[in-house]
């Protein structure tokens, strides 16, 4: 067009990319539409120049005018047939493309961008200057650069500064996990999963290593006290809990179980099935690899939403990389940082993680989280007495055997009156260390398994070691 540009419009109909359409229709003002020559609502091409620079800016290169070395090389190989062109796309489709604009209107905002861009001494020198008219530009990948430099402090932070009351650090993670829930993912797996009845995960299995006789005869006769949740008192720290903060760590399947205790040769490990008795809901870190975010170009938060989602893929392996024992004090703490924000802080509210075993590859971890830990109190009659056995006698000498006797009392007519009583019930319940969480496990008693530990195998990727000898000479001394 023949016209200045600050007297050029385009109306919200002109451009047809919805989320810069929106803006013109909300932000814009009456004007003759200079391309369809309705009147509606307009931005000056200046305005629209201004947007489509900034989304460039955030979201697009501009590409190499001349080829590289390898594919220079490749030129000057007669044997090749090899043509370069210039990578992405010229400006001016890629202006129109990106805006959906008419080609008119391409050219006049390429031409306000050009003239902004122009350095007289750089195309003296042949240089080519930002949206010259023979420019190329594509699409280029986020970079998560300036999230994993804030992970690194925030773990710093953790380790040599603040370790319990770190405004720094919860700022970090709620910017991190804030709205997680509405991610997708590449492969269509959820970032969120669903546990409990009816879900995809209604069970899960515990394990727990034994090496002397008493405490898995306990184990036996409890295993809603003995192979749940331990008391606080002695809840070790672990990758996902400070010590003293009771957590259910169990799997999705048996083997994952019995390989995560890792336990040694000649030992017994009891190994129980809980059943899932109340809705939650889990993050999926595996899920995290292939997290994705998407939007309009033009939208100001999608560049910090796409770095976030590209740092969010690679967070899943450090929450999940092996640590060594002397490493776990200090290692853990990030850890168990992200597992007490998303436990108390985060939004959605969160009952546990899942991720993957790094001791077996037949299914997954699942952490759940204080809150989320309790394991219902086995339905026993009060006075019952509780007694296993490990060992039976035939003619050939002791084997395994295990079994657990419950004696339950006779109960007479007067004590099932008193205990019928509603208030009986609830005065009987009353206990200085009532535990108030909501019940959301339920040991199956009849799934107690005890694995003798015969042999572990080890999974190594080995590597040889080179042996040089050099004859040193006085040249090699001076």
């Amino acid at each position: 067009m023949n016209v200045k540009s600050d007297e050029l419009w385009i109306c919200d109909q002109c451009v047809e990319e919805p989320f810069l359409s929106r803006e013109i229709a909300t932000t814009g003002e009456i004007a003759e539409c200079s391309y369809c020559e309705s009147e509606g609502q307009c931005w000056t091409i200046e305005q629209l120049a201004d947007r489509i620079e900034q989304a460039f800016a955030e979201h697009y290169v501009r590409t190499s005018n001349e080829p590289d070395d390898w594919q220079q090389s490749l030129m000057r190989d007669r044997e090749s047939d090899y043509d370069w062109d210039r990578d992405g796309e010229p400006v001016h489709d890629a202006i129109a493309g990106a805006a959906r604009i008419p080609e008119e209107a391409a050219s006049d905002v390429l031409e306000v961008l050009s003239d902004r861009h122009f350095d007289f001494d750089a195309a003296a020198m042949g240089d080519e200057c930002e949206f010259d008219g023979e420019s190329h530009y594509e699409q280029k990948d986020s970079s998560d650069v300036t999230w994993q430099h804030d992970w690194q402090h925030f773990e710093k932070t953790l380790k040599t500064e603040a370790r319990y009351f770190s405004r720094a650090a919860t700022d970090h993670l709620a910017a991190v996990f804030e709205r997680i829930d509405e991610l997708g993912t590449l492969d269509g797996k959820p970032v969120i999963v669903d546990a409990g009845p009816g879900a995809p995960i209604e069970y899960l299995f515990r394990a727990r290593v034994f090496q002397s006789e008493e405490p898995l005869k306990e184990a036996l006769c409890r295993p809603d006290r003995h192979l749940g949740s331990p008391p606080a008192r002695a809840a070790a720290a672990g990758r996902m809990n400070a010590r003293g903060i009771s957590v259910f760590y169990g799997a999705t399947s048996a083997g994952v179980a019995l390989a995560e205790v890792r336990p040694p040769v000649g030992s017994q490990v009891a190994l129980a099935t809980f059943r899932i008795i109340r809705s939650l809901r889990l993050l999926n870190l595996s899920a995290l690899e292939n997290v994705s975010d998407g939007g309009s170009v033009f939208d100001p938060t999608l560049l910090q939403r796409l770095e976030r989602a590209s740092f969010l893929r690679s967070l899943g392996s450090k929450m999940t990389r092996p640590v060594m024992p002397d490493d776990q004090e200090f290692d853990y703490l990030a850890t168990q940082a992200v597992a007490d924000f998303l436990a108390t802080e985060n939004d959605p509210t969160l009952d546990g993680i899942l991720f993957n075993s790094t001791q077996s590859e037949e299914g997954d971890n699942i952490v759940l989280f204080h809150k989320a830990s309790r394991v219902k109190n086995m339905d026993l009659p009060e006075g019952t007495e509780l007694s296993a056995n490990t060992m039976s006698w035939d003619g050939d000498g002791w084997y395994p055997d295990y079994c657990v006797q419950e004696n339950v009392p006779i109960q007479d007519e007067t004590e099932t009156a008193m205990t019928s009583s509603p208030w009986a019930m609830r005065l009987h319940h009353i206990h200085e260390d009532e535990d108030y969480r909501e019940e959301t496990l339920d040991v199956i008693p009849t799934s107690v398994e005890v694995h003798h530990v015969k042999r572990v195998k080890v999974e190594t990727e080995p590597h040889e070691v080179e042996r040089n000898r050099h004859q040193m000479s006085k040249s090699d001394i001076l």
